[in-house]
Order: structure tokens, then sequence, then C-alpha cells
């Protein structure tokens, strides 16, 4: 284990103990400490407010502006410290049994912490005069666990192109990701009319309705076809809401859903399955009114097998012994939003930990995750800008 990765593991860990939570204490601790960090590196460095008291930060190696920028893109918040934990506390960085235990351990301070060492060992080879032959940034981004209006506002300000090289740093379990199925939200809501439960037929069940078009979409959606590298499209009708008394007919009901697509089925699509569910259900309970609006539209990523991003990383995890394994990322992602936006084939994500244990109490990241991400991370960085 050399230097820079010990300060990965030790930086990971004061990352973790730094409250950054979404919702809750949110990134302006935790925003400042990285601000700060990087000023140290006599780096010019960038502080833009997203939302109030939560700014991205960026941070430049300047290069040459001729070949696309390598980007390191990382998430500052958390989800919810929550409750539940019994190997240790959900600030308390402590580490056994070979892993670092906390909120963010893996999903993404410790990818995070291995950014940041692998961008100073960047910036302390420009400070010996080597000119990199392209500009490096690190971004560190607000809002990712809720809507990703960091990663919108990177887009917005510039702050990125199409032609940039850009890696995030989720957990991957030890896999390049570099797909994402879409992500469509919606906002269902069903109009029955009241009555006495004794007398059903004066109304019109909004609740009933609502469970008739839930089954259709869920139907429809198991239809569509399967793809090769992203799987099958699903829905989750993550909250519901209707009703007031148990012995009165509801007269409203709302449904918030997440549908996550593959290819070839698109917002578009999606809608068209809401279009036809909702025909169906009005068919099945008579009276009822429904209207919807879309939430959240994400496309989706599909694999670019000539990315030159793609072949770098593959080369660096080849060079440091680490598994060049190719899948596709189950989340979405700040790259993601990204590659949607701009159509950039070179987003992708590779970082310490497992996705199955981010967002869940006792949440941890090996430290030998920590150790082969930052040499990896280096290893592209230097083969890429020197």
């Amino acid at each position: 284990m050399n230097q820079y990765q010990k300060d990965a593991i030790e930086l990971t860990k004061k990352l973790i103990r730094i409250d950054s939570s979404d919702p809750g204490n949110y990134e302006g601790q935790i925003g400042d400490y990285i601000f700060s960090w990087l000023s140290k590196l006599q780096l010019p460095v960038i502080k833009k407010e997203v939302l109030p008291g939560r700014y991205n930060i960026m941070a430049a190696i300047e290069g040459n502006k001729d070949l696309p920028a390598l980007v390191y893109i990382c998430h500052m918040d958390t989800v919810m410290l929550g409750e539940g934990w019994t190997n240790a506390g959900p600030l308390s960085a402590e580490e056994k049994n070979g892993r670092i235990y906390g909120r963010g351990a893996c999903d993404m301070k410790s990818g995070l912490a291995c950014a940041l060492t692998a961008f100073k060992r960047a910036a302390e080879e420009a400070a010996k005069g080597r000119k990199p032959k392209r500009t490096f940034l690190f971004i560190g981004t607000v809002d990712e666990e809720d809507f990703m209006r960091g990663s919108e506002a990177v887009l917005a300000d510039g702050w990125v192109d199409k032609d940039c090289l850009i890696l995030d740093t989720e957990p991957t379990g030890k896999r390049i990701e570099v797909a994402h199925k879409g992500r469509t939200w919606f906002e269902l809501t069903v109009s029955g009319v009241t009555a006495h439960a004794s007398t059903p037929w004066k109304g019109v069940d909004a609740i009933a309705g609502m469970a008739e078009i839930i089954s259709n979409i869920r139907h429809r959606i198991e239809m569509c076809p399967r793809h090769k590298d992203l799987g099958i499209s699903t829905v989750t009708f993550g909250q519901i809401e209707g009703g007031y008394r148990p012995y009165v007919v509801p007269d409203s009901c709302r449904v918030w859903i997440d549908m996550r697509l593959v290819p070839p089925v698109d917002t578009d699509a999606a809608v068209s399955i809401v279009e036809e569910s909702v025909k169906e259900a009005s068919l099945q309970v008579k009276g009822i009114h429904v209207s919807w609006k879309i939430t959240g539209d994400r496309p989706f990523i599909e694999k670019d097998e000539n990315s030159v991003l793609l072949r770098a990383l593959k080369r660096a995890c080849e060079e440091t012994g680490a598994s060049s394994e190719v899948s596709f990322f189950p989340g979405y992602s700040d790259t993601a939003v990204i590659a949607g936006r701009l159509h950039n084939h070179n987003c992708m994500s590779y970082g310490p930990g497992d996705l199955e244990l981010a967002h869940k109490p006792d949440e941890s990241v090996p430290v030998r995750d920590i150790e082969r991400c930052e040499e990896v991370y280096w290893t592209l960085a230097r083969n890429q800008l020197f």
C-alpha cells in the first residue's frame, strides 16, 4: 500500500464523519471541507451555488485544450442517516474486519476520497513542470440522491461537454459500468365520487380504479422485451394515498410510479402504457376520472464498445491487476444525466464498494476496494495526462 492509498483510506473516514445527508444536513459542511482541501493544491477552484447553501465544486489542472478533458465527478451527498445501525454508528467511520462503516462509506465517500487523492497526484506531477496532455477536472456535485440538480447545473454552467471523458465513482462491485436503464416517473391521480360504504353503487371508488390501473401497468411492463445488456424493464408503485375513512367510498387516490426502462421502451412508450392502462381501467370502474403527469424523465444509455474512456479504463484496470469486467449500472448516476443530455458515449461508473450495501444500515466499504480504486484512478489519469 502506497502513501496515496493510505491517504484515501483516511480521507474516506474524514468524509464519512461529516454529515452530508440529503435530506438532512446537506452538503454545506462537506463542500467547505473539499473546497479547502482542493485549494491547498494551488489550483483554480470554483464554488457555484446550486441550491441555498449547497454548492457544486470544480477544480482544474489545465492541459492541452485540443483534447477532450478528463473529468472525475463525485456527488457529495448521502441518503438519510437512518436507523438500525448495529456494527457502528452512521457517522463513526469505524474500521473493523477490513471494512469501514458509515453512511456514504460506499455511496460514495470512498470513491470521492479516491478521486481526490488521484487528482492530488496529478496536481503534484503538473507542479513539477509536466504539462498535461489534456485538462483534468474534479467536480463535486450536490443533490444526486434527490433530483440530481447538481449534475443538471454542471451542464447548465458548461463545465463539461459532449467530448469529455467523464467517470463517476459510484460503487460498482469491481465492474466497469457503462450503461443505464431509463428512468421515467409518473404521478397519477384518480378521482371518483364519495358515498357511504353501505351503498357503494351511489359512489365511484377511486381506489378500485387505481387498483385496475396499477394491475394493467404492471402487466404491460412485464410484457416489454428484454435487452441483451440491460435486462428487463421494471415498474415500482413506490407511494400511494387515498380515501379518508374505512366506511366511505373513496373519491380520490394518488400513486407515484417509478419505471426503469430498457431499449426499445422509452418515455413515449411508457406514456402509451399509462394511457392504455387508464382506458382499460375506466371500462372496469365506471365513472372514474384520471389525470397524470411526468415528474422525471431520464433516457436509457446503451453501451458503446468504441468508447475512448471504456478502452482507457479497461487498460488502467488491467495494468493494476484489477478486473475489467463490463456491466451496466442498475441505478441512475450523474454521468447518466450527462450522457443522456449530451449524447456523450464516454460517461461511465467505476468505484469502491457494492451498491447492494448503499442506503442501508451498516453501509460499509472494503479497505481493499479503496486501495484498488485509488490506484486505478491514478493509472487512468496518468495514462491520459502524462
